[in-house]
């Protein structure tokens, strides 16, 4: 068992039951999964692109991405409906946990002159989503052997009915927030 779950068993839910008044461990809000998101717009002129991000992708997150593929065409663009125009990853339990502790403890405070993330970022119904702006960040992906910095989308989705609820979670597992 990776150690941010048990942390969040031992440690968050009773935490989040004393705060909230909860009157069953169910209703504790936890993780559901974590989706992370390349747009590689640049696959449109350069199929070579979608390969390189997809190399990314898999060391990142230890799972094969699928491909996402425009909905409409736009001239201005280029673009036609059906082309690839990035790939995402879901990530469920174990993988899931292992990915957001590593986000906290190694990634995050690796970014250059960082001081928190926004603690706003929550869309109403207690998902939270972080840009990373370049995938280099992540020591496990070679420097030396990167064609082009990209950045993605990391998107934390949680049972938690309001933000509130949902940033102070995210505040008991270790997320760095800024306290401006």
């Amino acid at each position: 068992m990776s150690r941010l779950k048990e942390v969040y068993k031992e440690e968050i839910v009773p935490g989040m039951i004393e705060r909230y008044g909860y009157k069953n461990v169910m209703q504790v809000p936890q993780m559901e999964k974590v989706v992370i998101n390349i747009g590689v717009g640049e696959a449109i002129q350069n199929a070579k692109a979608l390969e390189a991000a997809e190399g990314d992708i898999v060391t990142i997150s230890g799972q094969h991405p699928i491909t996402t593929r425009s909905k409409k065409s736009i001239s201005a663009f280029k673009l036609r409906e059906g082309m690839p125009v990035g790939l995402k990853v879901t990530l469920r339990g174990e993988r899931m946990y292992e990915f957001i502790d590593r986000l906290m403890n190694v990634v995050l405070p690796r970014i250059r002159e960082f001081r928190g993330v926004s603690p706003n970022a929550l869309d109403g119904c207690g998902n939270y989503t972080l840009g990373i702006k370049e995938q280099s960040v992540f020591p496990e992906i070679d420097y030396d052997k990167l064609d082009k910095l990209r950045g993605f989308e990391v998107c934390i989705v949680t049972t938690a009915k309001t933000d509130d609820e949902a940033r102070h979670l995210l505040e008991l597992m270790g997320m760095p927030f800024s306290k401006d």
